[in-house]
């Protein structure tokens, strides 16, 4: 089974919940270091010929339509990460509704071609918001990948499936995030801060496990994790250590990672893999 590398694009100012968080409308007087973060990791992408699914916000590809249009050109998935990275138990479903169309357009206008995929900023979809997977559908979006089956902050979802699953009353297919069960607790290795912070052949017996148990591994990285230069936010030493652990040691993880097994999109496994959602 084909795995999936995916990369949430925003820039290294998008960290959730923080009081130092800039406002909206703030971001467009910073420093940005989204585009040689976002095209190194293509460049790193294309040594192995590996395409990935790219979830833009709505405001990253608006200011950089050329990181859109340059991802589409070299095949990769062009999918949606919301408009202006809100969580969306924090939206009311018409904001959500509007933030997702809205987004699916810009996307969809840039790149020339369909967006069918969306995942929520911090995952924040949970079972108290899911009515967020109706109103996907409902604009147009054929899955998601925004289910965090393990306990963790922003929004988690304990209670769904841990394999990649069509839901039965919607045309619509949803991706939780790849946990592994360790010892009764459920825990990600394959992301974010958890990819940083665990060693690398922890990570790849890990991956191997879950694909024995006929699970794709879904792998999620922000350009932000490859600059060990970055700007810091002010924040306390809890989220310090999970946003700015182990920097240095993302992109030769993911190097070895991609060597490692064969991947696919999101939109390519849903075809590639028909029987897997009967």
């Amino acid at each position: 089974m084909k795995n999936i590398i995916s990369i949430d694009v925003e820039d290294w100012f998008h960290i959730l919940e923080l009081e130092s968080t800039p406002d909206l409308k703030e971001w467009n007087n910073l420093e940005s270091r989204v585009e040689n973060n976002f095209l190194a990791l293509l460049d790193l992408l294309d040594e192995s010929e590996v395409r990935a699914t790219c979830f833009f916000l709505g405001w990253i590809a608006e200011k950089f339509p050329r990181l859109v249009s340059e991802a589409s050109k070299r095949k990769h998935e062009i999918a949606a990460h919301g408009y202006a990275h809100q969580l969306v138990h924090a939206l009311t479903e018409n904001q959500f509704y509007e933030d997702i169309s809205k987004t699916k357009k810009i996307l969809e206008d840039i790149s020339g071609s369909e967006v069918i995929g969306y995942r929520a900023p911090g995952f924040s979809i949970t079972p108290q918001t899911t009515w967020a997977f109706t109103r996907l559908a409902e604009a147009g979006y054929k899955y998601d990948s925004s289910l965090f089956p393990a306990k963790r902050g922003h929004g988690y979802f304990l209670n769904t499936k841990l394999h990649p699953y069509k839901l039965s009353d919607l045309d619509f297919f949803e991706f939780p995030l790849t946990v592994k069960s360790i010892l009764m607790k459920k825990i990600c290795f394959f992301g974010g801060g958890y990819l940083r912070l665990f060693p690398f052949w922890l990570v790849k017996l890990m991956s191997d496990q879950v694909m024995k148990e006929n699970r794709p591994v879904i792998y999620y990285v922000h350009p932000r994790e490859i600059d060990v230069n970055q700007p810091r936010l002010t924040m306390n030493w809890q989220r310090r250590f999970k946003s700015y652990i182990n920097l240095k040691t993302t992109k030769p993880k993911l190097t070895k990672l991609i060597k490692s097994y064969q991947y696919t999109t999101y939109r390519d496994f849903i075809s590639e893999y028909q029987d897997y959602f009967k």
